[in-house]
């Protein structure tokens, strides 16, 4: 799976998570999740513009 499909699967599944209502930790947790693979995104895109 590609870095951007996981980051859209990521993302729906936080937008599920906060609709279910589910605990807030989940929440948390996915959200981190998601920031990680976003920070790794742009660092992969900037390392390719620089080439």
């Amino acid at each position: 799976m590609l870095l951007d499909d996981k980051i859209c699967s990521l993302r729906d599944k936080l937008n599920k998570c906060i609709s279910n209502g589910e605990d807030y930790s989940v929440i948390y947790k996915v959200s981190v999740e998601l920031d990680e693979l976003i920070a790794k995104y742009y660092s992969t895109m900037v390392e390719i513009t620089n080439k």
